[in-house]
């Protein structure tokens, strides 16, 4: 498939989202509200469950199945609030041991007024600053869309993980063709210079593993899922918390280096 062939996949009306994954990998999943600071974002949806018996913190930008959901999630868009409630929850993972688990499917974050006056960029780069140093296993995995810092504000994991048909790119290929070409009309050539699609991420180094959806079998893609999270997150636990904080800045450093 061409790249935007995958972004239409990725877009596509019907996929799964992050609440879909939520409910067929983890058992009892308890959802947390609120930042303390401002409010409650139902763009992002976070809380506690259990995956094969391991306690675990899952986050997820969740953008909603009809238009009420869609309109109440705000399109998975995050607020401030919704970062911060991310990040509250991760520090309580780190203050209990329990891995972080994150499922990122997001055009961006929100850029309407009263986000930047909330502190939208300073809620993102917190959060890319915390979960860099938090001492406890991180897992990211992106279900659809991956747009920008809104996207990388959920994702700075020891692993990242991509399912075949999402995308995972700094800006869109709209926005990208009207800024490079003037012409919104260049979206395929945009698609293609970004370098969005899974299989470019894992070459480019910016993602391990690409998980493969079986035509779109939910069943399927979460019985890989589940299997592979528990190696991978049993394997992450044994290691000393500073050296797994160590190795995950160093992922990072390794990046765009070649």
């Amino acid at each position: 498939m061409s790249a935007i062939d995958r972004l239409a996949a990725a877009r596509a009306k019907g996929r799964p989202t992050g609440m879909d994954y939520i409910d067929n990998l983890f058992e009892g999943f308890m959802e947390m509200h609120g930042d303390r600071r401002f409010g409650d974002d139902p763009a992002v949806v976070a809380g506690i469950a259990r995956l094969e018996g391991m306690p675990v913190t899952v986050i997820a930008l969740e953008k909603g199945h009809n238009t009420k959901e869609k309109v109440k999630r705000n399109f998975g868009s995050a607020h401030p609030e919704g970062y911060r409630k991310a990040l509250r929850q991760m520090h309580l993972a780190e203050k209990f041991g329990r891995p972080v688990i994150c499922f990122v499917d997001t055009a961006g974050a929100y850029c309407g007024i009263a986000a930047e006056e909330r502190g939208q960029g300073e809620a993102i780069a917190e959060n890319l600053m915390e979960m860099m140093t938090l001492r406890v296993p991180v897992v990211s995995i992106f279900i659809g869309e991956g747009g920008s810092g809104g996207a990388l504000a959920l994702a700075v994991a020891d692993e990242v993980w991509m399912l075949e048909n999402a995308v995972y790119s700094v800006i869109s290929p709209e926005g990208c063709a009207s800024i490079l070409w003037k012409d919104p009309g260049k979206v395929k050539e945009a698609a293609e210079c970004l370098k969005l699609t899974a299989e470019d991420l894992k070459t480019l180094g910016v993602v391990e593993r690409v998980v493969p959806e079986y035509d779109g079998d939910l069943q399927k893609i979460c019985g890989e899922l589940r299997a592979d999270l528990v190696e991978t997150l049993r394997k992450n636990r044994r290691v000393d918390p500073a050296e797994l904080a160590a190795r995950r800045y160093a992922r990072f450093r390794r990046i765009g280096a070649d």
